[in-house]
């Protein structure tokens, strides 16, 4: 009986162990440990080394969705590099929360990665600002020439301010206006209530349309076009497509009036918990991503033109955006000290 109770102690005490580390989120893997104040040699390091982390990865994009698709492919490279070490679990169409309520999660580190749009990510930097502006890209090519600038990776790692790493940019093309009644030419825009990503840009960027702003989640936006509240929205056409947006809102404008692009980035609570090894393993995983994701993009936004097309979708291309140019200079303007390093860096990108 002694001996069963000495036994029922110890099996105890391993049980409690166990949970404890669950509970930490990491289960270390080596039983080997260094003194205090010594270094492992990297020869002597492996990729199974070290604690075994799983995370979570909020999209709010269905699962075969282009930055879904590069998000799993980060995951599995990361996965891959750790030799199983690392999991990172993706969470698409939203299952974590909408954007903006994910951002603040992720700040705290209660998620500990997502995918964003920078217009999103206005609302708690700054300078993300910056890429509401309208017509400051000619096109895509332009646009990753300045993404992968020296200033592009200085606005990723100026998240750390707002309590996030960013770890790479994603596609997300050109976003266009629909709406339920035709829209020909610039002047159709007047009155019109109109969706867009909660920053202030964008609401000045509707009121120098003569356009009414009306901030609300993306999830939302079917509903809202659906039962009147909004007369119109603006994206990209995968997304106008992946959405079902088409259905309710059958008009669309090809004015090009911003190149808005993703990031993928980690929550500062979770990247300052790493090894400078799994840093190093994260940052590089996700920009290998990047050419997954791109190639994505293309094959998505062409395949969602040619269904929208078939549905029965009026699209109107815009054969001169001078007009539509002129009318947002004010904006570009209004804006123009507060983002002046960036603005610089993005015209020179143009050569």
């Amino acid at each position: 009986m002694h001996i069963n109770k000495k036994y029922f102690a110890i099996l105890s005490t391993v049980i409690g162990t166990s949970l404890l580390l669950s509970a930490c989120g990491s289960t270390p893997t080596n039983s080997s440990t260094s003194a205090p104040g010594t270094t492992t040699p990297a020869s002597a390091t492996k990729k199974s080394d070290g604690p075994k982390l799983n995370f979570r990865l909020a999209e709010t994009h269905p699962a075969d969705y282009p930055t879904t698709i590069g998000d799993k492919k980060f995951a599995e490279l990361v996965n891959q590099a750790s030799d199983g070490r690392i999991k990172i679990d993706v969470f698409p169409a939203s299952q974590l929360g909408e954007e903006k309520a994910v951002i603040e999660q992720v700040q705290l580190g209660a998620i500990e990665f997502t995918r964003v749009s920078t217009g999103a990510l206005g609302g708690f930097n700054k300078q993300y600002e910056v890429f509401s502006l309208p017509y400051i890209f000619d096109n895509d090519a332009h646009q990753w020439k300045f993404l992968e600038s020296e200033q592009g990776t200085k606005l990723l790692d100026s998240l750390e301010t707002s309590r996030m790493k960013g770890l790479a940019y994603y596609s997300s093309g050109a976003r266009h206006f629909y709406s339920k009644k035709p829209i020909k030419t610039l002047a159709d825009l007047k009155g019109l209530k109109i969706r867009v990503i909660q920053n202030k840009v964008n609401i000045d960027l509707m009121a120098a349309l003569g356009a009414n702003a009306t901030p609300m989640p993306y999830g939302d936006v079917f509903n809202a076009l659906q039962t009147g509240i909004i007369d119109a929205a603006e994206n990209n056409y995968p997304s106008y497509f992946s959405s079902n947006h088409f259905q309710q809102a059958k008009n669309l404008i090809l004015d090009q009036h911003q190149r808005v692009p993703e990031v993928l980035l980690i929550s500062k609570v979770a990247w300052d918990k790493l090894s400078n090894e799994d840093k190093d393993l994260i940052k590089k995983a996700a920009q290998e991503s990047v050419k997954t994701q791109k190639a994505e993009w293309d094959k998505f936004e062409k395949d969602s033109e040619a269904k929208v097309k078939a549905a029965g979708v009026t699209i109107t291309d815009v054969s001169d955006l001078k007009p539509w140019q002129d009318a947002v200079k004010p904006v570009i303007e209004k804006y123009r000290s507060e983002y002046k390093e960036t603005l610089e860096a993005i015209e020179k990108a143009k050569k």
